[in-house]
């Protein structure tokens, strides 16, 4: 484990699975975490919706009604009762059309933010995004973070030969600090961003190509 060839090998079975997307394939957000580019305020919010409406679904679910929602806010403006006749969930529409309605505002803030940790603290503020979805989002728009998932906290604990102990769900220094090493290591042997070796090493561990 841990090898360069262990992570492509990975990478390669979630392709060959069709399993290698998010609100993007594989690829884009490799490019995207790689060399990353400001998006227009349409995608911008696009991406909201999509890390907003994934919570609580499976990436093929979440991007089917994404889909739908996008196709219907692109032709007719972002219609609460309407768009709420197509997914019933008051919180998660509202948001979508808070951020669809105001995403030259959001979007000019976000990229007016001098470095990570204020990109995600900014998104963390949008509506109902939070802390945890902040993440997501960030990644999703070129930002080089980690999510520090429960499994990503277990695999780094492995990496480090130490046991994975949460303080009241929060992530402990010492796990932290063997996530870090892990991202760092990986980062050496493959040449990739940490960000995406976070989304392939998460998805390995989602549909258990790695057995921890």
């Amino acid at each position: 484990m841990f090898s360069a060839k262990w992570f492509f090998d990975l990478e390669r079975k979630i392709k060959d699975m069709g399993a290698d997307s998010d609100a993007q394939s594989f690829d884009e957000i490799r490019e995207m975490l790689a060399r990353p580019r400001r998006l227009a305020p349409d995608a911008f919010a696009e991406m909201c919706a999509y890390v907003i409406l994934a919570g609580g679904f499976s990436q093929k679910t979440a991007k089917r009604i994404h889909k739908n929602i996008m196709d219907y806010i692109y032709k007719n403006g972002a219609d609460f009762d309407a768009i709420f006749q197509m997914f019933h969930n008051k919180n998660k529409i509202n948001a979508i059309c808070k951020i669809w309605e105001n995403r030259a505002e959001f979007c000019d803030g976000f990229y007016k933010c001098k470095d990570d940790d204020t990109r995600v603290a900014y998104l963390a503020k949008l509506p109902h995004i939070g802390k945890i979805t902040a993440n997501h989002l960030a990644r999703n728009l070129g930002v080089n973070i980690v999510k520090y998932d429960v499994w990503i906290r277990r695999l780094g604990a492995q990496y480090a030969g130490i046991r994975c102990i949460d303080e009241n769900g929060k992530l402990t220094p010492d796990v932290k600090r063997a996530c870090d090493d892990m991202f760092a290591h990986m980062v050496a042997a493959t040449g990739l961003p940490r960000g995406y070796i976070d989304v392939v090493l998460w998805k390995s561990l989602q549909i258990g190509l790695i057995k921890l």
